[in-house]
């Protein structure tokens, strides 16, 4: 049977056909539906972990226990699963282990643009690359494979275009494979210095064998074309070529991009007149053709940031590609913004008012920082917040704590921000934490985490309680606030400011988006008496707007859109007139 699928789909389809037992993720886009569709499988066990590290070591617990496992990520979730993966790297698997790592060339929700290619030759670990989604599907079978052949975890490497893609699949029967004894083998999993020194020699040698494995490979392969130009290419870039040139050019497509067939390369690059690597980011591909001493071109033509397209690659070779491709300039800017009824909004209002520094951190709440709230100060990496806040306030020696807070997610805060808190109890600094508890995994699509008392499915699960958690790390005061009572939440703000300690608000109102979530009829303004100062605009809410002309004053009037409001009410608490109305 055929059927149309996104990227993403397809790989968990792959999953389920090779017979994956396990599937430990943590939610980063553009890898998240992968472990969603899985989890539409009985036949595989998946979870939300709290973070990659985790998710990771779970999934090698499985591969251990001899059965086939599976772990997704973001590419930024790999730097934090990166520990477990330079060991596994070492140790090997029992049953097959494939890590999903999707990149986001162009960050479209990404605070950096990295190649996660160059982690699979740093840890010495197989990395296949598909280009759509009959491939994602195929790459997960043969990855499994080769992970069990080889005794090596394995990388199935996505970009935001091919995991949110869609294109027509095959699909196959399920198969069952037989679980792996799991036996006793300290010297192969104890990786104390004894143990390792013997594992890398082990690892150097697998490396070789799967060179010589990747140059006869199915995954990569030769389409001879014209030979004027050769294109050495790999993932999306391919269906870019394809795209400009058809078969015009001939093309290597590398759909295992580490470790690279330097014959295969060779041969290849033997038959063309012009070499040119085609490869988003980095010059992954490039270097390491140039290593074998061949010319060739790659990033003097194309550019090492953002993502390709079509019309880029068909301009740099002096090609014309039709108007239906060229990007449509002039269109309208849409910010990304925060959702009307957002529970973040009242308390980000609050911070701007009293001119807090704000260190702030990865989630819906980081759109904090655009105006007109403009609130957030810096922004880095999940969990650096509450660590960031810590360093801040011991370099000034307390001066700036009285207004300055760290901003956290109740997921992220599960992620990575407990350790960092761990830091200010221990270390006892004036730090002001606020977990801004959505009772969600918001940004990524509403995934459930260990806060919210349920599991991927929707079942009930075990809840960790943040009030007890957090005194239970040593935060003596703790309290929580409703964001949209925008009094509560400033009296919450000054008074843990001004305490000599370490506090930790928890602003707490569930998203707007949650279905169970029920909301208030919409406000309306009346308009006899609106004076049209906007004092409502300055919390940049989407269902309000300002219309010029009329009103109480003849300056304008606010306008409320009842198709979005919510009726949370911060809007009305800022309106000194009352001419915000239900």
């Amino acid at each position: 049977m055929k059927k149309l699928l996104l990227g993403n789909a397809a790989l968990a389809r792959g999953l389920y056909e090779a017979g994956c037992a396990l599937a430990s993720s943590y939610p980063g886009t553009p890898s998240t539906e992968v472990t969603e569709e899985a989890v539409k499988f009985d036949e595989i066990y998946c979870e939300w972990a709290p973070n990659e590290k985790v998710a990771l070591e779970t999934a090698f617990g499985a591969s251990l226990a001899g059965k086939r496992a599976f772990c997704a990520m973001k590419h930024v979730g790999l730097n934090v699963a990166a520990d477990p993966l330079f060991t596994i790297s070492y140790t090997g698997v029992n049953a097959g282990l494939i890590i999903n790592v999707a990149d986001d060339p162009g960050m479209h929700s990404s605070q950096n643009e990295q190649d996660s290619r160059h982690y699979a030759m740093a840890s010495k670990v197989p990395m296949l690359e598909p280009s759509d989604s009959q491939e994602a599907l195929d790459f997960a079978k043969a990855a499994y494979e080769i992970s069990e052949k080889f005794d090596t975890p394995i990388f199935i490497k996505m970009c935001t275009r091919v995991s949110h893609s869609q294109s027509i699949v095959e699909l196959g029967e399920r198969t069952e494979p037989p679980a792996r004894p799991y036996q006793k083998n300290p010297q192969k999993y104890v990786m104390a210095p004894a143990n390792a020194k013997k594992r890398h020699p082990f690892v150097e040698e697998r490396t070789q064998k799967l060179s010589e494995f990747a140059e006869t490979s199915p995954l990569n392969k030769v389409e001879m074309g014209g030979i004027k130009i050769g294109i050495i290419c790999d993932s999306t870039c391919y269906q870019y070529a394809k795209e400009v040139f058809g078969n015009e050019v001939s093309i290597l497509k590398l759909g295992m991009v580490w470790p690279m067939p330097k014959n295969l390369i060779r041969d290849f690059a033997s038959k063309v007149e012009r070499l040119v690597v085609l490869e988003e980011l980095d010059p992954f591909i490039e270097d390491y053709v140039k290593s074998l001493g061949l010319k060739v071109e790659g990033k003097s033509l194309f550019p090492a940031v953002d993502e390709f397209s079509q019309s880029l690659v068909a301009s740099r070779f002096g090609k014309e590609m039709p108007a239906s491709c060229e990007k449509i300039e002039g269109l309208p800017v849409r910010p990304p913004v925060m959702c009307a009824g957002c529970p973040h909004r009242g308390l980000f209002y609050t911070l701007h008012k009293q001119k807090c520094t704000v260190l702030g951190d990865i989630g819906c709440y980081t759109l904090g920082a655009v105006p007109p709230l403009s609130a957030i100060d810096a922004v880095e990496c999940m969990g650096a917040s509450v660590s960031a806040i810590h360093g801040f306030n011991k370099a000034t020696g307390g001066q700036m704590a009285s207004n300055t807070v760290a901003v956290i997610g109740d997921s992220t805060f599960m992620h990575s921000g407990m350790t960092g808190l761990a830091n200010i109890a221990y270390n006892q600094s004036d730090s002001t934490v606020i977990i801004l508890d959505n009772s969600i995994t918001g940004m990524t699509g509403h995934q459930q985490n260990p806060t919210t008392g349920y599991n991927i499915k929707g079942d009930p699960a075990g809840k960790i309680n943040l009030e007890a958690l957090v005194r239970s790390m040593g935060i003596n005061r703790v309290r929580v606030c409703d964001p949209y009572n925008l009094k509560e939440t400033e009296a919450a703000v000054k008074e843990e400011l001004a305490a000599k300690e370490p506090s930790v608000i928890i602003s707490r109102r569930p998203c707007a988006l949650l279905k169970y979530v029920k909301h208030n009829p919409p406000l309306k303004v009346n308009e006899q008496k609106c004076v049209g100062c906007s004092s409502c605009m300055k919390i940049g809410c989407p269902a309000l707007s300002f219309k010029k002309g009329g009103g109480a004053t003849g300056r304008g009037t606010a306008f409320v859109d009842k198709t979005q409001c919510v009726g949370c009410g911060v809007c009305e608490q800022l309106c000194a007139v009352k001419a915000f109305e239900e």
